[in-house]
């Protein structure tokens, strides 16, 4: 059975008590820095006949607020929040393990720079683009609808990349390829085509910065393997927690913001955590 502990805290102190080399993936999806409180307010939806919402075969429903969740996420000085923090994952990273480091247009280029210098320009293995289609365009600019994932290996020459354990993606233009081809699909590229975390449906926390499965699960199943340890320690609502219960690896996650520990409480309701430092005495 793998193991889940999670941690409430400041993330430098507690990846300074970690010993050298224990991790064989490290992920990490830090605040973005967009200079705005990021929030998201649930909502439930009940039968009303007086409701403002149609739904299916024409029933009625209203929506119900039931609350908001949210953090800051603007810092005077963002590199030097994070290069203390980064120094010590890549302590902290095995010799033949990744790191994932999760952002957005924003920081991306600051913080390549950053990690070149942290673990080394030739390291550096892709950049990953999330791409998605949701939510509101703009019309003065063209819409931002991708995140940047940046990959490195601490030793180029000797890393994890379960390539058979690849999910495989539709192509854009079966007919041009044959029937088989078609059948079997395609392995990604560095371009990943996959929605937000639906506000509706089953996979939402109500954290406001939620990844998903989707995203997380191809990580995990590429660049780690069974028993493996991973962690994340800007872990908000837990997904690589979830990802690594599921596929059999061991899991560390750490968050110092509340909000972000009471939704893990809540997602890992009927999993044997380790919690620490949690809750507040």
């Amino acid at each position: 059975m793998p193991t889940l502990d999670v941690y409430w805290g400041d993330n430098l102190p507690l990846l300074r008590a970690l010993p050298d080399a224990c991790f064989d993936l490290i992920y990490v999806d830090p605040p973005f820095n967009t200079g705005r409180k990021q929030q998201r307010t649930q909502l439930m939806t009940v039968r009303d006949e007086a409701g403002d919402r149609i739904g299916f075969q024409g029933r009625r429903y209203k929506s119900i607020k039931m609350g908001t969740r949210g953090y800051d996420d603007a810092f005077e000085d963002f590199p030097a929040f994070l290069e203390p923090r980064m120094r010590e994952a890549a302590r902290v990273l095995k010799p033949d393990g990744s790191l994932f480091f999760h952002i957005d247009y924003r920081e991306v280029h600051y913080c390549k720079v950053m990690l070149d210098g942290i673990l080394g320009r030739e390291c550096f293995m892709n950049e990953i683009i999330w791409a998605y289609d949701y939510g509101a365009r703009t019309r003065s600019r063209w819409p931002a609808k991708h995140d940047n994932i940046l990959w490195y290996a601490k030793n180029p020459a000797s890393y994890t990349f379960n390539y058979e354990a690849m999910d495989r993606i539709p192509y854009m233009a079966p007919a041009l390829v044959g029937k088989e081809k078609a059948r079997r699909g395609k392995t990604p590229t560095d371009v990943w085509w996959h929605t937000i975390v639906s506000p509706n449906g089953r996979e939402k926390t109500g954290y406001a910065t939620q990844k998903p499965r989707g995203v997380i699960d191809r990580i995990v199943r590429i660049h780690s393997r069974e028993g493996d340890s991973l962690c994340d320690f800007f872990a908000g609502s837990g997904t690589l927690g979830a990802s690594a219960w599921e596929l059999n690896r061991n899991c560390v996650l750490m968050d110092s913001n509340p909000e972000a520990l009471r939704v893990m409480e809540k997602r890992f309701a009927n999993l044997p955590v380790a919690w620490h430092n949690w809750p507040p005495a």
